[in-house]
Formats: C-alpha cells, sequence, structure tokens
C-alpha cells in the first residue's frame, strides 16, 4: 500500500497512478490519508471547507471501475484541492471572503472542475486564499494562512493567493492543488514552498464558474511537486489528450536572463541560489544570453494607478464595497479602491500601452528558446515582518514583480525549485509568449532533472 510520505511535495502523479494499476493502493487509501491530515496540524488553516463524505464516495467509485477495467484515464482516484475561486455545483464560493458568505451556491462545477472530475481526479475540498486572489502573500484575517512548510516553527509565509493550495500539496493533504494566477499566484507559493506552479496561457484553460479578479490576466493554474504532475493536470484542464511530454536537451539551449529590474533586491538566499541554477545549466551545455528586456521597467509606471487589475476588480466590486465594504480585508479593499479612479479613456490606454508591450517584449523573447530569472526576491518572509501595514505593501510588490510580467505579456510561465536540499525553497521562473506552454513545460522538465534530479 501506498505509504503516508508518498503523498505530498515528494510524490508524484505518476507515482501514484502506478501504484494504484498495479494495485499497491487505493483511491479509498489516498483519500482516507488526505482527510486525515487536512484535520491536523495546519490542515484546518489549509481548508475552509472539506468534502470527506463526496471525497469517499467519489474514492470507493473510481477504486470499483478499476476493479472492473474501466476508468476515465490513469490518474482516476488521485485526490486534488480546489482553490476557493472554483465553482462546486451546491457550494457556495466565497473567494476567501466573508462578503460572500450568504451567497447563492453554485449550480454547476467550474469549467476546470468538471474537467477534473470527469478525469476521476477526487475531490478533497476548498484551500485557503487571500481574500479575492488580491495579494501575492497568502494572508487572510479572516482565517489565519497555513504556515510554510520550511522553517515552521519560526512562522514563515506561505505564499499567495493560491496559500492552501501550495501547503495542501506539501503536507501530502492532496496530490495537487487547482488554483489561479493573475499576477503570480500559483507561481509565487510554489516558490516560497519548493513546489512547482504553471500559469498557462489564459485562453487555453476553462475561466467559466471562476470568481474572476482581473478578466484580462486571470489564468487558471496548477501547484503541484513536479512539472510532469503540472503538464498531464494542463492536458486535463485544457481538454486534450494525455500524451507524455516531449524531451528537450539542454545542449546548445539559449536561455535568456533579463538584465532590467527582476534581478534587483535578491537576498543573498535567491542570489546564491540563481547563480548555482545557472552554472550547472551551463554546464549541461546551455548557453546563457543576457538580454536587456528594458521593457520591464515601463511596467511600474504603466500600472501606476493600480493597473488593469485594479480597475476591473473595482468595476466588479464597487456595489459590494458600497454595501458591505468594512466587511472587506482592509489591505485588499484599498488595493481595490485604487481602480475607483481610472477613467474609461485610461483603462483604454493602459490596454493599448499593453499591446505595445507585448509586440516589443515579444521580439526579444523570441531571440532566445525561454526567458528565466528568480520566481521572487526573497525567500519566504515571516509572519511577524508583515505585521506593519507598509512593509506588507512592500513586500507584496516585492513578491508580485517578476511573476507579473508574464501575465501582462499573456504568456506562459512555470517556477521549479532551484534550491539546495534542506536550503529555504527558491524557485527559478521560465517564461515564454502566449502558446508556448508545451515547450516552456517540456524546457522545464528538462532544467528539473539537471537541477533537482526530480525530472520524471
Amino acid at each position: 500500500m501506498t505509504r503516508a510520505s508518498d503523498l505530498g511535495a515528494g510524490g508524484s502523479l505518476d507515482a501514484l497512478r502506478a501504484d494504484l494499476a498495479a494495485g499497491r493502493t487505493t483511491s479509498r487509501a489516498l483519500v482516507e490519508t488526505c482527510l486525515d491530515r487536512a484535520g491536523t496540524g495546519e490542515g484546518p488553516r489549509v481548508y475552509l471547507r472539506v468534502d470527506a463524505d463526496a471525497a469517499r464516495f467519489a474514492a470507493d467509485a473510481a477504486d470499483r471501475l478499476r476493479r472492473e477495467g474501466i476508468e476515465p484515464s490513469p490518474y482516476a482516484g488521485i485526490p486534488i484541492s480546489v482553490k476557493d475561486l472554483f465553482d462546486i455545483g451546491g457550494q457556495i464560493t466565497t473567494a476567501g471572503s466573508r462578503v460572500l458568505a450568504d451567497a447563492a451556491p453554485a449550480a454547476c462545477d467550474a469549467g476546470a472542475v468538471a474537467r477534473l472530475k470527469a478525469a476521476g481526479f477526487v475531490v478533497i475540498g476548498r484551500t485557503q486564499m487571500t481574500e479575492f486572489a488580491y495579494s501575492g502573500l497568502g494572508l487572510n484575517p479572516h482565517d489565519r494562512a497555513p504556515a510554510n512548510p520550511f522553517d515552521r516553527e519560526v512562522g514563515r509565509i506561505p505564499g499567495g493567493s493560491s496559500s492552501g493550495a501550495a501547503v495542501s500539496v506539501t503536507d501530502g493533504m492532496a496530490a495537487a492543488g487547482l488554483g489561479t494566477d493573475t499576477g503570480g499566484s500559483c507561481r509565487i507559493p510554489a516558490a516560497l514552498t519548493g513546489l512547482v506552479g504553471f500559469k498557462p496561457t489564459a485562453s487555453r484553460m476553462p475561466s467559466e464558474g471562476v470568481f474572476p479578479l482581473s478578466t484580462s490576466l486571470d489564468s487558471v493554474g496548477t501547484l503541484a511537486p513536479t512539472v510532469t504532475c503540472c503538464a498531464m493536470l494542463d492536458r486535463v484542464l485544457a481538454g486534450e489528450a494525455l500524451r507524455p511530454l516531449a524531451g528537450t536537451s539542454l545542449r546548445r539551449l539559449r536561455i535568456g536572463v533579463p538584465q532590467t529590474v527582476v534581478l534587483d533586491g535578491l537576498d543573498a538566499h535567491v542570489a546564491a541560489a540563481f547563480s548555482r541554477a545557472l552554472t550547472r545549466l551551463s554546464g549541461a551545455g546551455a548557453q546563457i544570453i543576457d538580454l536587456p528586456m528594458t521593457e520591464f521597467a515601463e511596467l511600474a509606471a504603466i500600472n501606476a494607478k493600480g493597473g488593469l487589475a485594479a480597475a476591473e476588480a473595482y468595476a466588479l466590486h464597487a456595489a459590494l464595497l458600497a454595501a458591505r465594504g468594512d466587511e472587506y480585508d482592509p489591505r485588499v479593499r484599498v488595493r481595490i479602491e485604487k481602480g475607483a479612479s481610472h477613467t474609461a479613456a485610461e483603462y483604454l490606454a493602459v490596454q493599448a500601452a499593453r499591446r505595445d508591450w507585448i509586440m516589443r517584449v515579444s521580439r526579444q523573447i523570441d531571440s532566445v528558446d525561454v526567458v528565466v530569472c528568480p520566481t521572487v526576491p526573497t525567500i519566504a518572509p515571516t509572519f511577524a515582518e508583515l505585521e506593519d501595514d507598509d512593509a506588507f505593501g512592500r513586500i507584496n510588490l516585492a513578491m508580485l514583480r517578476n511573476p507579473t510580467f508574464a501575465n501582462f505579456l499573456d504568456g506562459c510561465s512555470v517556477s521549479i525549485p532551484c534550491h539546495r536540499a534542506g536550503d529555504a525553497p527558491v524557485g527559478l521562473m521560465l517564461m515564454q509568449r502566449g502558446g508556448q506552454d508545451e515547450r516552456v513545460l517540456s524546457i522545464a522538465r528538462a532544467m528539473e532533472a539537471a537541477l533537482t534530479g526530480h525530472g520524471d
């Protein structure tokens, strides 16, 4: 039977699939392990709702079908967590907020959830998140955020906004997590907790039934132990046939490293891990190419008034803020309210500036096979560091800084671990233009094997 240690950051969907196929474990056993862990330790802070009865029913059905030689996919019966932005039929989608606690239950599953269920994945429950997904840190004053598995006695943040999704995987409460990424919300917690986090090209994923933050920037994404895990989940979510990733060699691979903004303010841990990663990739035959990427310095000015996220979030929340603004997380509310000052002309100007920026950045990206940089500039801050509002704002912007380039680019991006075993988690972020998802994942898997030995 699969041991408890086989669920968590060290495991993989393919290992679980093989165990299920060989009869070494059952879906029910995997689900019971997740449910046990969800009730202890960080579990009550990871899950806003645990669907124990439904999960057991789905697990038993998967086991019964497998015994009869019928399975909707090779991954049927594997437990997964779902961020509280996704509709699940009959449940209230609160988006991590008390403001929506009395909203009407969803009539049906979100498209992404429906596809996972159709493939036989078992939903354990709804995971904690930053209120309305509007922060990269993972804090939520309504329900205390789960602590990062690294240095847990000190108390470090998990990253956000998909905070519960990350810790559900690191602590073996799910084999993978379904999340969203508007400015790094899958990749930031992945980087801070030692997971892989993938932000696909947004248009490839079903968005219906997902509570929006910014319709221009939102993506449905995943967090999991390995690149292959994220790639397989990506195929399911995109409605594509399951097939292995194409192999990629690092020899003569052109890796572009932006020289503007993304390397600013790195702490010693991140700087050392990033340098070691580039050295190892170069040693494997890759060509490291410095890219000016001066366009990256323009983004702060383009988004000076909160950008597309603030304008689109305010349009969605204006009525709720007027009626129940005092129930919002004050740190979230102040960011949403920045959108109130956007005129239609300013909003259209940002959209136009984005199109021009994408065109110019794409020309530089096209000169290499992939762009890489640190996912975030520091290791996970402590909860204590974020008690001051000014520090919270400054650190939040720092965490969002590098990942948000891929969202503004309307591209695809993945964060993979690049730290040494036992060190604080550090993420290496890969980025490409939209539509290059398979290429990015294939390169990421090759880098993962070179850096951590976990490529599968």
